[in-house]
């Protein structure tokens, strides 16, 4: 091939690529880079605005934790922060088109964790009843990481655990598909819980160690969720010490309002009680069908006998 023919075929490549290729004496390299595809911009998702929220809650329950022991009101406050916001990141996802599989798996971690964690300290609160509390934690987890399986094993990767076909459910789907439906049953839930958590720091009907001993008697053992025993001159070098302070005022909350918010939340907890556990057996069937389905295939296919 003549130098004046490799010339035209550099300059018709040239023309193609709309840019000159590099030349050394005429010639064209043959290792001459390709002109660049433009990307989109990139996105941060852990930086989006629902997951920020996200992180607000977590922080929130987990401040919460630790104003839990001692401190009812401050506790109480923090933890119902986080639980509003729970509606809260749901609305910027829509706002902003920001809906991940990310921050849904982190609301939905969050709030298993979180409620696991109240129900652990009224299991220490009053062990009497730990059977209970601990059996609502292990249904909690094991209804929805059943359900979100379930849910990803049926429709692949992209599904939602929410998008559950009415005609597999009617329940279940009225519960995921209706905003208003889910956000009542998840707020009078946690607002059970947190009456039973006041609870055990006012009504000495359910907590008797609140009750003050007789003069001249020895105080008792101070227990988590009980924190009227012993003295309070007993724990703390100063009686107007900040701690000092907080734990009277955590002596004399008054039960008539924790009384109130769990008598009214008790009902609705029991149904979402109840719907956990049609979950938990609808996951189960569903989880079980899918199996067939694999060993039907399977014999298809003469992997099977």
């Amino acid at each position: 091939m003549s130098v004046r023919t490799r010339r035209q075929k550099a300059a018709a490549t040239a023309a193609v690529d709309e840019q000159p290729a590099p030349t050394e004496n005429g010639v064209a390299h043959a290792s001459s880079t390709p002109k660049k595809v433009e990307k989109g911009p990139q996105e941060n998702i852990f930086l989006f605005w629902p997951n920020l929220v996200g992180y607000a809650r977590v922080i929130l329950a987990v401040a919460s934790l630790y104003y839990m022991p001692l401190h009812p009101r401050t506790c109480s406050f923090l933890y119902s922060i986080s639980c509003l916001l729970d509606a809260l990141d749901g609305y910027l996802a829509r706002l902003f088109h920001q809906s991940t599989t990310f921050g849904s798996v982190l609301d939905m971690v969050t709030d298993r964790c979180t409620t696991a964690c109240l129900l652990v300290f009224l299991s220490s609160a009053w062990p009497r009843y730990s059977i209970i509390f601990q059996g609502l934690i292990s249904l909690d987890l094991a209804s929805h990481y059943m359900h979100m399986y379930a849910t990803l094993s049926m429709g692949g990767a992209g599904q939602s655990h929410k998008a559950v076909d009415s005609s597999r459910s009617w329940i279940l789907h009225k519960y995921y598909t209706s905003r208003t439906v889910l956000f009542l049953f998840c707020l009078f839930n946690e607002l059970f819980f947190i009456g039973l958590y006041l609870l055990s720091f006012s009504s000495p009907s359910l907590s008797p160690s609140l009750l003050q001993p007789p003069p001249h008697t020895e105080p008792m053992t101070a227990q988590p969720g009980n924190p009227a025993h012993p003295p309070a001159d007993t724990l703390f070098a100063s009686p107007w010490s900040a701690g000092a302070l907080e734990l009277a005022r955590a002596n004399k909350i008054d039960s008539m309002l924790p009384w109130v918010i769990t008598i009214v939340s008790c009902p609705i907890m029991a149904i979402k009680q109840g719907i956990n556990v049609i979950q938990l057996v609808k996951a189960s069937n569903w989880l079980a069908e899918g199996d067939l389905a694999k060993r039907r295939a399977d014999r298809a296919a003469g992997k099977l006998a």
